[in-house]
């Protein structure tokens, strides 16, 4: 009887310890969930690290060897979170939403013929990617600013067979261990500068130059190629949004951001451009192989909404100058459809024609009744741009754009620190832009003077604000050899078209 009773006291020992080990367990759980927000984050990193591993897209065990670390500079404890596991090689180019393999692996019904597979698509939360992208092999520091427009290092964008491609148009050549843009495009093959320096001498702007005396400051250019037209425009204070999809001619936009060229991926497909109504004092295209007839010229409908008043849409194509059958019936056709827009033709020659907006809303009341396209209906906001599908109509201007006959801009560069007329849209007045202004000057000279022996004057080239509201980070940037894509989130105030109103340039985002 002792020795049983002995051996139940055993039992119930352990049972206890083991009960206490639990408790201890669940408390410690417990606590971390609630105090010990770096181990659970921690805990995040190694699933999400070994959720990668066992797909094949994270590396090895030791992939801790090769991540970066991160850690926690002001604690005592020392700490040290587990690191971001660096994404597979083979994702060094991933653009989680623009990414192809993945459109074709969630099987989306898509209409190619609209161009719907090189819009965004981005991934459901259980296919994104909890991993750092890697650069490409051999990567290098890039070559400075301005001398990075015309060479970067081939190492940084391995993509050599748009050179052999493109190589009787001068787009970029293979020269060692670097690529040279020459300067040339599909249309202009013996420079962007030539060719900028005869649409000058088109309009009849003085000394040849684009940027009109201050009057055009904003360009987009579509199917921008590698970006040479807007690279050359920056030396006349001339800021191009260069816009070009996803497509066959792989990372097109890296090689201008590379450049140190402003550029975004993107498209004319079926959703409107990141970019509010009236934005642009020109846009471009070069043979960018658009059919701006399909769908009752949704697509020209669309430049038209982006577009300034007055502002010119520059077009060299075929369709211009060719004579055979097809393509003067293009062109006819497409004549036709600006001029019921209410286009002119601002010049015309060899293998390019200029058309004019109008400046006010004259034209498109005179219209009969029932042309084609129509005006857009009055509750169409036309700065809604996030996943808002184009419309085939035409959009008039404000009451304030039309009463003026123009936007009402100062030249460049007044136009930065000038209280954009669009500032009433939001009730803000000219006293809080001023005030705004001077506050990121003061900020931006304190930023500057934190990093100080960090960075040289050539260190920075391209810059992002994740939310640049009214766009005063950029302006007080303007001293300095960067340029800024203002970024305007969503969730917020759609301030979009005041940063453009200054001159400077930027998309609307979900982050």
């Amino acid at each position: 009887m002792r020795g049983r009773s002995d051996e139940v006291k055993r039992k119930r020992f352990v049972t206890a310890l083991v009960g206490a080990a639990v408790i201890l367990g669940f408390l410690y759980v417990y606590q971390g969930s609630i105090f010990g927000s770096q181990s659970s984050g921690a805990a995040a990193l190694e699933y999400g690290s070994k959720s990668l591993r066992k797909l094949g897209w994270g590396g090895d065990e030791d992939a801790d060897e090769t991540s970066y670390k991160f850690s926690l500079e002001d604690g005592d404890d020392g700490i040290t979170p587990k690191s971001f596991p660096v994404c597979d090689d083979r994702h060094s180019e991933l653009i989680p939403c623009l990414d192809r393999h993945l459109i074709y692996q969630l099987r989306l019904k898509l209409d190619l013929s609209l161009m719907e597979h090189y819009e965004r698509h981005c991934p459901p939360q259980e296919r994104r990617y909890n991993c750092l992208i890697p650069p490409p092999h051999g990567y290098k520091v890039p070559i400075k600013w301005p001398k990075s427009r015309d060479e970067v290092w081939k190492a940084n964008i391995p993509h050599t067979h748009l050179a052999h491609e493109k190589s009787d148009q001068n787009w970029m050549v293979v020269k060692g261990e670097k690529i040279v843009f020459p300067g040339g495009g599909t249309h202009f093959h013996y420079g962007a500068d030539k060719y900028i320096a005869l649409m000058a001498k088109m309009l009849n702007f003085s000394n040849n130059v684009l940027n009109n005396d201050g009057k055009l400051r904003t360009v987009l250019d579509v199917g921008c190629g590698v970006a040479s037209f807007g690279g050359y425009l920056l030396s006349s204070d001339v800021i191009t949004m260069s816009l070009a999809p996803n497509d066959v001619h792989q990372n097109q936009i890296q090689f201008a951001l590379e450049r140190g060229i402003p550029a975004y991926l993107g498209v004319l497909g079926t959703k409107r451009l990141p970019y509010p109504s009236r934005s642009f004092e020109l846009a471009h295209c070069s043979r960018c192989r658009i059919d701006w007839l399909q769908r009752d010229g949704i697509l020209l409908l669309e430049l038209d909404r982006v577009l300034r008043p007055g502002g010119y849409f520059a077009y060299s194509s075929p369709e211009a100058y060719a004579q055979d059958e097809e393509d003067l019936r293009i062109w006819r056709e497409m004549s036709a459809l600006v001029k019921r827009m209410c286009w002119k033709i601002a010049a015309k020659k060899n293998q390019t024609v200029i058309w004019v907006k109008p400046m006010n809303n004259d034209c498109y009341m005179k219209r009969p009744a029932g042309t084609q396209p129509p005006l857009c209906r009055s509750n169409v906001d036309p700065d809604s741009v996030l996943g808002v599908p184009m419309e085939a109509c035409i959009t008039p201007y404000s009451d304030h754009d039309h009463k003026v006959g123009g936007s009402d801009l100062a030249p460049w560069p007044a136009r930065l620190t000038s209280p954009p007329p669009r500032l009433a849209d939001f009730g803000y007045s000219s006293d809080m832009f001023e005030k705004d202004t001077d506050l990121w000057v003061r900020r931006v000279e304190n930023y500057w003077n934190l990093l100080g022996s960090k960075i040289q004057s050539d260190t920075l080239r391209n810059v992002m604000d994740m939310k640049a509201h009214l766009g005063s980070f950029a302006a007080a940037l303007k001293d300095k050899d960067v340029w800024v894509m203002n970024v305007v989130p969503e969730d917020g105030p759609n301030t979009l078209k005041l940063v453009y109103d200054r001159g400077l340039i930027g998309a609307a985002h979900n982050w």
